[in-house]
């Protein structure tokens, strides 16, 4: 057993440790330049999937925006709550302003890939829509990589489909047995029952749930943090300044000064939004849309509210309070949840428990339909992906009632370093293609043309699925 661990650390250490962050920051700003600074280009644009007609025609697929909140779902968790919280504590306020600086380069690299996604998605025979890192490795990339595709999709599910669930089955247990002294087995047995319902009912009850769990999480502790900020104005401003100045070694707030800001908000800030890793590109693959890059659009809206909107929520509850001690040992959800009751008083820690709830049960749901979907790369069986719902069901529950059984997924991380890495090799041999879409986005655009259609004849040399565009009424996106 030591074994194994030591060499999952070294996996982790070579990715996450050594070269994956820096990298992911280097082709982050590639994209951003390569692309003309498409993020700033149509931020405006991304706004339009919150619209209520964003609804798909089609019944058998989903819309633009139920694609977009199951993917906020599955970005937004304990990372915006409990990893704010270590990475100020530990970068100091200046980690704020690098967890935002990687957000913005992030953006770019969420519509590269998502983009991608979409241009080689398939359609399935029920007339849903499949795709994925996996499937634009293997139709973008050709039979010849089909290995590359089989690694990225174990990864997937070694990480996000097994891993994660365990994680967040934990968090959910914990939350409820601190704050209202419900006994694991008891949340344990609702979790599962609720992941098994949801589940069960394919994509379209995940993109249902999340429709309604994800704006109620994000506006709900959005609304909170806005009372905070409003009650502490006259303070705003100058945490504004502190977060610039340390960000840049004027001030140091903790040991490291500049180098520990960077460091902590880099990190917290990639680990959250999760823009390169190749998780969100399944989900994005799903949506019924004109052009692939009205999606890639859509999922750039993604971590900007991921990051530059709910992780700025929970930075500005701790910066305008009295709790945070920059350097101290704590846990993150602590100093978070003691911040918001130093504010609104002590009721508010329930609030937060329940936003934590909400927050793992949408990063459960989300995680299982990775995990499916790299599933169906690796075998057509139909019995698998029954055995792989059954067997997150019991993972979710084990989270909850055994806390310390989740030592044992241990290899999720570096699983998911070696996913990224897959993912953005990809990218790099597919970007010519990329600026191919981007570009007949762009002319259509430039040519008046309100919402560009994706005309998958004008590019014959390459192998997509024609039945995904066959320009019937997409929702609006």
């Amino acid at each position: 057993m030591s074994f194994i661990e030591s060499f999952f650390g070294l996996i982790g250490d070579l990715t996450w440790g050594w070269a994956l962050i820096p990298f992911l920051v280097i082709f982050g700003c590639f994209l951003t330049i390569a692309t003309n600074f498409v993020q700033f280009r149509y931020f405006k644009r991304m706004f339009r999937v919150l619209k209520g007609d964003n609804q798909s025609s089609d019944p058998n697929t989903i819309s633009a925006r139920e694609a977009l909140f199951v993917s906020v779902g599955g970005r937004v968790g304990g990372g915006n709550i409990a990893g704010v919280a270590v990475a100020i504590t530990l970068g100091g306020p200046g980690a704020v302003f690098w967890m935002w600086a990687i957000a913005l380069v992030g953006m770019a690299t969420s519509l590269v890939e998502c983009t991608l996604a979409q241009a080689y998605k398939r359609r399935e025979p029920d007339g849903s829509f499949r795709g994925g890192p996996a499937r634009m490795i293997i139709h973008g990339l050709g039979k010849d990589y089909k290995w590359l595709a089989v690694i990225y999709a174990i990864c997937l599910i070694a990480a996000f489909g097994i891993g994660f669930p365990a994680f967040q089955g934990n968090t959910v247990a914990g939350a409820a047995e601190n704050a209202f002294g419900l006994n694991r087995w008891i949340t344990g047995i609702v979790l599962t029952a609720g992941t098994g319902w949801i589940v069960f009912g394919g994509m379209h009850r995940i993109a249902k749930a999340s429709d309604i769990i994800v704006p109620v999480m994000a506006f709900g502790y959005i609304a909170m943090a806005l009372i905070v900020i409003v009650i502490n104005i006259i303070h705003v401003p100058g945490v504004l300044i502190d977060i610039v100045a340390n960000a840049f070694g004027l001030q140091e707030a903790v040991g490291g000064g500049m180098g520990a800001a960077l460091a902590q908000g880099l990190r917290r800030g990639l680990f959250s939004n999760e823009a390169g890793l190749g998780s969100a590109p399944n989900v994005a693959a799903t949506a019924d849309v004109r052009h692939p890059v009205s999606q890639g659009i859509t999922q750039s809206f993604s971590v900007f509210i991921d990051t530059i909107v709910i992780c700025t929520c929970t930075a500005l509850m701790i910066l305008l309070g009295d709790v945070y001690v920059p350097g101290a040992e704590i846990d993150g959800v602590v100093l978070t949840q003691d911040s918001l009751a130093s504010h609104l008083g002590t009721w508010t820690s329930y609030f937060l428990t329940v936003a934590v709830l909400l927050f793992a049960f949408s990063s459960i749901i989300y995680n299982y339909y990775l995990g499916d979907n790299a599933l169906t790369v690796l075998t057509k069986n139909p019995q698998a992906s029954l055995i792989f719902k059954l067997v997150l069901m019991v993972i979710v529950f084990l989270g909850a009632v055994a806390p310390g059984a989740t030592a044992i997924f241990f290899f999720s991380d570096p699983m998911m370093g070696v996913l990224a890495l897959v993912n953005l090799l990809a990218l790099m041999m597919l970007f010519p293609i990329l600026r191919r879409i981007l570009r007949d986005f762009d002319e259509q655009r430039a040519a008046g043309v309100h919402r560009p259609r994706f005309d998958p004849t004008k590019f014959p040399d390459l192998d997509l699925d024609h039945t995904a565009w066959d320009h019937r009424e997409a929702a609006p996106d």
